[in-house]
């Protein structure tokens, strides 16, 4: 099961990997004092990634372990980090660093008393190297306690050029003129667009595109803390426009059934694998890792993505994700563990997984020049210049009861919206009345 997060394959194995550090150089980082400042140290991290990801991300923990002296040690929690976080704390193995994937986990812990907040070393690089929302995002009652490391930019709306070209269009500007574009598509004998229903997450990131060019940030804010009812207007105009889209089977592969057996991969696969069933999906710049790595396809040449489109008179939105590095009062080593996220707040930390690939840094200092490639410059490039207008997955900040379970809450009814889009009225009542059981809870 994936998680819409920056996750490029599916399925978490839970795994520790120690790894000791013998390598030599390096300068000395701010929070050490000095070269090797923390020889003979351990810091453990935990955190969601596997495969591919963790490889990368021990790329930068060699690198801080390079600079310091410091070993390092990381444990692949799956997709339940609060569950497995909170049973180490439990039993007074806490490691001493994880990487959040989720506000909702990160307040969670901030309000369950198991955070420490960030140096001033490191509040000083978050204040000169990031926009302020992802400090927004990082901070609970005011205390910055997350530091965003790896983000997502999950506007990105990703095509076959070939495909494109058979049917004589460009990449649209407008919603509209993506609809209209995608019959046109369809007409050369492509669906227009594969959509992974059978992952609810998918959906939700559908909606909260639209949602946030048609509503405005504002009121994207507000639905986001539960402040403005899922019965208003703003959310049933949103799902109308949505369901133009879900509900016209000229657009979507195999239509809505199709689409509700389609996972995440799968929906990829059916653009870009081997008998291409499509010529667009939707989802964020992760869909370019499963792309080039299981379907062999060459980011800029026969994969690309356009930015997700304005609806309506609204700006392009721009909604992201990511993972947020946070020290545990319970961890064995706090020197080293403010030590490593204050090196992760460096564009020097961020340029070792650029390097690596399937990475994008919210990190403003970061040299473009560090990804490898044009496409995941432009993404990293668009995402850096949102500045404040970026805006965090809704989602991912409410309860998991309402925004991260699978056959519940926003994730169920949407995929009831993708079978049957007669009723934005309705679904918006269903959504309201999940909402509202889960922020009580």
């Amino acid at each position: 099961m994936m998680r819409r997060r920056t996750t490029l394959l599916t399925g978490c194995t839970a795994l520790a990997l120690a790894f000791g550090a013998t390598a030599c150089g390096g300068g000395p980082v701010t929070a050490g004092g000095g070269d090797k400042a923390l020889s003979g140290q351990t810091v453990t991290v935990a955190g969601v990634w596997s495969g591919t990801e963790q490889k990368n991300f021990q790329k930068v923990l060699d690198a801080f372990a390079e600079k310091t002296g410091a070993k390092t040690q990381f444990v692949s929690t799956g997709d339940n980090v609060s569950t497995v976080v909170g049973s180490k704390i439990e039993g007074g193995n806490a490691p001493d660093v994880v990487m959040v994937p989720q506000v909702g986990v990160l307040q969670q812990f901030a309000q369950n008393g198991w955070l420490k907040p960030l140096s001033d070393t490191a509040q000083k690089s978050v204040d000169a190297n990031f926009a302020p929302v992802w400090k927004n995002y990082g901070s609970v009652d005011g205390t910055l306690y997350g530091l965003y490391f790896k983000a997502a930019h999950k506007s990105t709306v990703w095509y076959s050029p070939d495909a494109l070209a058979q049917a004589g269009i460009k990449p649209p500007k407008t919603y509209d003129e993506m609809l209209k574009a995608g019959r046109t598509v369809s007409d050369s004998g492509l669906a227009a667009f594969s959509v992974a229903g059978q992952d609810g997450w998918t959906l939700t990131d559908w909606f909260e595109n639209v949602y946030l060019s048609q509503a405005g940030p504002e009121k994207y804010d507000a639905l986001a803390a539960h402040k403005l009812k899922w019965t208003d207007a703003s959310v049933v105009e949103a799902l109308t426009t949505l369901g133009k889209l879900f509900k016209d089977k000229q657009l979507i592969a195999g239509g809505q059934k199709g689409a509700l057996n389609t996972d995440f991969p799968g929906s990829v696969e059916k653009v870009f694998g081997p008998k291409p069933e499509a010529g667009m999906v939707y989802e964020g710049d992760f869909v370019a890792g499963v792309a080039k790595d299981q379907f062999g396809r060459t980011i800029g040449e026969d994969a690309n993505f356009f930015p997700f489109p304005a609806v309506g008179d609204g700006k392009a939105p721009v909604v992201s994700g990511g993972d947020a590095a946070v020290v545990l009062k319970d961890g064995k080593n706090q020197k080293g563990a403010m030590a490593l996220l204050e090196y992760l707040a460096t564009p020097e930390a961020a340029a070792v997984w650029a390097e690596a690939g399937g990475f994008l840094s919210p990190n403003k200092k970061l040299d473009l020049a560090s990804y490898g490639d044009d496409v995941t410059r432009a993404t990293a490039k668009s995402l850096v210049q949102a500045g404040d207008s970026v805006r965090f997955d809704m989602s991912d900040q409410a309860p998991a009861a309402f925004g991260g379970t699978k056959g519940a809450g926003e994730w169920k009814l949407l995929q009831d919206f993708l079978r049957d889009p007669s009723d934005p009225k309705g679904t918006a009542a269903k959504l309201e009345a999940a909402a509202a059981k889960a922020y009580q809870g």
